[in-house]
C-alpha cells in the first residue's frame, strides 16, 4: 500500500509533464495558430492551406523580379545616344570633283575618329564637333552645318563602328565574360548572355543578377525564359553576373530521414520531395500535419490571404503551407505542388506518438512498483 501512495501522486506528475517530452519540433496546431504579435496587426507569418484552389494560384503567379524592379528604362532610343569612346566612321560627299574631300578616284572620303575624353571629335575644315550626348541623327546634322560654306554642297553619314560607350559587362558562370556592347536598336537581357557564350551551367542552376546603379535584383536564370517581361531592355553600364547556385531542401519532423536534399532535376514536386527522404514515418507521423515552409513574394501572399493584405510588407514574406495526406486530393495537390531552392519541408508528430514517448519513460517505472509489490506481498 505505502509503494501504491508514492505512485499515484508521481504517475500524475508525469502525466502533467507528458507535453514537455523532448520532441522532433513544433505539433500541428501549434503551427496553425498563426501566430500574431501581441497588441499589432503585424503577422510573423501567414498559413495557407495548400489545396486545389491556392496550388493553382501558386502555379498561375508570375515572378518577374526584373520586369518590376527595372521595367522597360533601357529601351530604344537611349542606347543610340554617342559617348567618349566610341569609334565612328564619318562619310562626306560632295557635288563637284574639286571638292574639298575629293580624290583621284571619286567625290567622296571616309574619315575614321574617336570620340575623345573630352566629348570631342576632328574633322578636317570643321573642326572640333562636340560629339558627346547626340544620337548620331544629331552629330550628322552639325557636322553639315559645319562644312557648309567650306564644301560643295556636303552630304554627311555617321556610321558606329565601335559603340564603347554604350556597352555592358557579363561575368561570372559563362562561357565568354566581358564587355559587350549595345546595339542601336536596343539589346535585352537574354542576347547578351547569348553573347557572352551562355551559362556554363545547369539553366536551373543558374541564378542572374543584374546591378544597375544603385539598384539591384536577383532571379533565377529560368525565370527570364519562362515569364518574358524579365527578359528587360539594358543600359548603358548594366553589370550582370551569372553564379551556380545548386537547388536543395530540408526535411526535418516524423519522415524517414532528416537530412538536405539537392535537387536532381529541374522540377521536383512536393510528392516526390517527400518521396526521397522516405516519405512520413510510421507511428509517429501526423498525416494531416504536413508542413512546406518558405519566403514567397509579397503579392502571392497577399492573393492567397487577403485578410493578411494590409499586414504583409516588404517584398517577400514567410509562408507556411499545410497539407492534409488524410484527404485523397492531397497526394494529387502535392504532385502539383513543385519544389523551390531553400525550401524546408517538417511533418509534424502524431499526438499518440508523445504517449508513447511517455510511456516508454514509465515503462521501467512500473516495472519496478510491480516487482517491489511482488515481494512485499
Amino acid at each position: 500500500m505505502p509503494n501504491r501512495t508514492i505512485f499515484a501522486p508521481l504517475l500524475a506528475l508525469l502525466l502533467a509533464g507528458c507535453a514537455a517530452l523532448p520532441g522532433q519540433g513544433p505539433s500541428a496546431i501549434s503551427i496553425t495558430a498563426d501566430e500574431i504579435e501581441s497588441g499589432t496587426t503585424e503577422a510573423n507569418y501567414a498559413t495557407v492551406t495548400l489545396d486545389r484552389n491556392s496550388a493553382r494560384s501558386i502555379q498561375s503567379y508570375r515572378p518577374v523580379t526584373f520586369a518590376q524592379r527595372f521595367g522597360e528604362i533601357g529601351s530604344r532610343g537611349r542606347n543610340s545616344v554617342l559617348g567618349v569612346g566610341d569609334g565612328l566612321v564619318i562619310g562626306i560627299w560632295e557635288a563637284a570633283p574639286d571638292g574639298l574631300f575629293s580624290t583621284a578616284t571619286g567625290k567622296s572620303v571616309q574619315v575614321p575618329t574617336v570620340i575623345d575624353q573630352s566629348g570631342f571629335i576632328f574633322i578636317p575644315y570643321a573642326g572640333r564637333i562636340h560629339a558627346d550626348g547626340l544620337t548620331v541623327e544629331g552629330l550628322r546634322t552639325a557636322i553639315e552645318d559645319k562644312l557648309k560654306g567650306k564644301a560643295i554642297e556636303p552630304q554627311v553619314s555617321v556610321t558606329v563602328q565601335n559603340n564603347a560607350s554604350n556597352s555592358v559587362v557579363v561575368v561570372g558562370d559563362v562561357a565568354k565574360p566581358g564587355q559587350y556592347p549595345l546595339s542601336i536598336r536596343g539589346s535585352r537581357l537574354l542576347e547578351l548572355v547569348a553573347q557572352a557564350g551562355g551559362a556554363r551551367e545547369a539553366v536551373y542552376e543558374t541564378v542572374v543578377t543584374l546591378k544597375r546603379g544603385h539598384r539591384s535584383g536577383t532571379a533565377r536564370f529560368e525565370d527570364l525564359i519562362d515569364y518574358p517581361e524579365n527578359n528587360i531592355p539594358l543600359v548603358s553600364g548594366d553589370n550582370i553576373l551569372l553564379s551556380h547556385k545548386p537547388r536543395t531542401y530540408s526535411a526535418f519532423g516524423a519522415v524517414g530521414q532528416t537530412t538536405l536534399v539537392p535537387f536532381k532535376t529541374q522540377t521536383v514536386t512536393l510528392a516526390e520531395a517527400l518521396a526521397q527522404v522516405g516519405g512520413l514515418k510510421d507511428f509517429f507521423a501526423d498525416a494531416g500535419g504536413v508542413f512546406l515552409f518558405r519566403y514567397e513574394d509579397a503579392a502571392l501572399v497577399r492573393l492567397l490571404r487577403p485578410d493578411l493584405a494590409s499586414s504583409v510588407s516588404g517584398e517577400t514574406f514567410p509562408v507556411v503551407y499545410r497539407l492534409n495526406f488524410r484527404e485523397p486530393q492531397a497526394f494529387f495537390t502535392a504532385r502539383a505542388m513543385e519544389m523551390r531552392d531553400k525550401d524546408v519541408i517538417y511533418v509534424a508528430n502524431h499526438p499518440t506518438a508523445e504517449f508513447g514517448k511517455f510511456l516508454q519513460l514509465i515503462g521501467p517505472l512500473l516495472s519496478n512498483v510491480n516487482t517491489v509489490n511482488a515481494i512485499s506481498n
